[in-house]
């Protein structure tokens, strides 16, 4: 029986010690998605490849040369990873890396959420034509580096002033990392879906191309009908009222949401997909 015991604490441990590397590995592909990172990362890939393949059909010069890219790799893992290296030591660092979000932070998170919400009313009222892209797990580091940094807080009144016509920033969109406005004038992927309605401008594209490549919500306000849309999964939510946004949105984004999913507002499903 101790025999039998001892196995099994072993087995125990090294289950342990998989799991937290495979969530160590998970957490570390968070942080580089929507990053350059990712298509380096798929070049490291194609060198490992290549190497295997020519080490199997004996083509020594094209296996050593293969072979002294993987020798400096972990130097130029350092050197390109940088950033995503930089940003992940530093959420280790305030402890952010393994936990999940603090009170302060979900009441933040609630805050820039009403912003969102009021700024959103305001803007379809007067028909101010808006698109607001808010990241979750995917990063969009690739689509903020498009437009003007900003890095502030968010309000409702700084996004209404974005969207102001004839000012600087009102073409393109605003990307809201972390709880805080990172860009304006961003430029976001049209999308190429022959199914959308040919009466939807480059707005409603732009929110459909990038909830087709990232886990995003996004939000955008007509300029010609003052109609609210929002854009998740590579679908299309069109004219929703007041209401339904605001509960779509709380559910989407709070952690700890009060909306529950029988709630008695439906969402107007006219227009996924296909407009």
């Amino acid at each position: 029986m101790p025999f039998a015991d001892f196995d099994f604490l072993k087995y125990l441990a090294s289950a342990v010690d998989i799991l937290l590397v495979w969530y160590v590995i998970y957490k570390l592909i968070m942080v580089i998605r929507g990053t350059k990172a990712v298509q380096l990362l798929k070049g490291i890939f194609v060198i490992l490849l290549v190497r295997l393949v020519s080490e199997f059909f004996g083509l020594k010069t094209l296996s050593w040369i293969m072979q002294q890219a993987i020798n400096w790799g972990v130097l130029a893992i350092i050197i390109i990873f940088q950033p995503e290296l930089r940003r992940a030591l530093e959420q280790l660092g305030r402890g952010k890396f393994f936990s999940r979000s603090t009170i302060a932070e979900d009441e933040e998170q609630e805050k820039a959420v009403n912003a969102i919400i009021k700024a959103t009313d305001y803007m379809a009222k007067r028909r101010i034509g808006a698109l607001i892209s808010i990241e979750r797990e995917t990063g969009m580091s690739d689509y903020i580096e498009t437009g003007i940094p900003l890095n502030s807080k968010i309000s409702s009144e700084l996004l209404i002033n974005i969207f102001i016509p004839n000012t600087p920033l009102h073409d393109g969109a605003v990307i809201i990392q972390k709880n805080s406005v990172a860009a304006a004038a961003c430029y976001l992927p049209l999308s190429e879906s022959p199914f959308i309605s040919k009466e939807l401008g480059t707005r409603h594209r732009a929110a459909l191309g990038i909830s087709e490549v990232t886990d995003s919500i996004t939000v955008v306000v007509s300029e010609e009908t003052g109609s609210i849309s929002l854009t998740k999964n590579g679908e299309l939510y069109r004219e929703l009222d007041g209401e339904a946004f605001k509960e779509v949105l709380s559910k989407e984004l709070l952690v700890n949401s009060k909306v529950k999913s029988g709630s008695s507002v439906r969402w107007n499903w006219r227009g996924k997909k296909n407009g």
